[in-house]
């Protein structure tokens, strides 16, 4: 076998859900053997939405050994390798005033919500978000699917950014619809850019790879960011060939 040598100023970051797994499922032995090939050319790093907890329910627990950097909450909580270099969170940010003013609002709202199916957790508070489910978190699996389809017909998410946005105009808040069934409220500048900052400096090249980079999706600002190489991918399967053709 020829030596492979590692090309220590290129670094690939991987969007979770429906980049390196099907949305919400775990990850499928072919990814995991990529990032295994990957780590001996290049530097690797994933960054998620979800909760550092989240990203090892679909990773494995063992995410800290088989990637560089690990970012979950958009790089809010950072790993690099086992050591912890960042945590910040929403609630220092904001104050709890103002979070409860904004968590009323959007209960009334969801209560008063004409939907064919509601079910439970439709706040849940994490460490840099907010994130909001108009059915619910703990729906499930059919009924997301079928909440995703009545959603891109109704705009039911849509429309409920707008009217919080009309809401609270002054408290510098950012929305993201990602998946199936929620989107995430933040501080302006707190999306996937976010983690930027702790790998920027350190790279010739930063690649990204997310698949909901269109405009209000949640990998758009860290896709069309100057800083990065943006790759858009449909599946696990996109990631898998464009990492092949370039580096493997």
């Amino acid at each position: 076998t020829m030596a492979t040598t590692k090309d220590e100023s290129i670094i690939c970051l991987f969007d979770v859900d429906g980049t390196l797994t099907m949305p919400r499922l775990k990850v499928k032995a072919d990814i995991l053997e990529l990032l295994r090939r990957l780590r001996e050319k290049v530097t690797v790093g994933v960054v998620g939405g979800s909760d550092f907890a989240k990203q090892k329910e679909q990773l494995g627990d063992n995410v800290l050994d088989i990637v560089d950097y690990s970012f979950s909450e958009n790089g809010l909580v950072g790993y690099k390798g086992r050591e912890s270099i960042h945590v910040k969170s929403i609630k220092d940010q904001l104050g709890d005033a103002k979070i409860n003013k904004f968590v009323n609002f959007v209960l009334k709202y969801v209560a008063e919500l004409d939907i064919p199916v509601k079910r439970g957790t439709f706040v849940e508070f994490r460490t840099g978000l907010i994130n909001i489910s108009p059915i619910g978190r703990n729906c499930n699996q059919e009924e997301r699917v079928a909440f995703n389809a009545y959603d891109a017909e109704h705009k039911i998410r849509e429309k409920f950014v707008e009217v919080l946005k009309a809401e609270f105009p002054d408290y510098g808040l950012q929305y993201s619809i990602g998946g199936q069934i929620s989107f995430d409220v933040f501080p302006i500048g707190w999306d996937k850019t976010y983690c930027l900052q702790h790998i920027e400096g350190k790279f010739k090249e930063i690649h990204f790879f997310g698949d909901k980079t269109a405009k209000g999706g949640n990998d758009y600002e860290i896709f069309v960011d100057p800083k990065t190489v943006g790759h858009h991918v449909d599946s696990p399967e996109d990631t898998i060939r464009i990492c092949t053709e370039n580096w493997l």
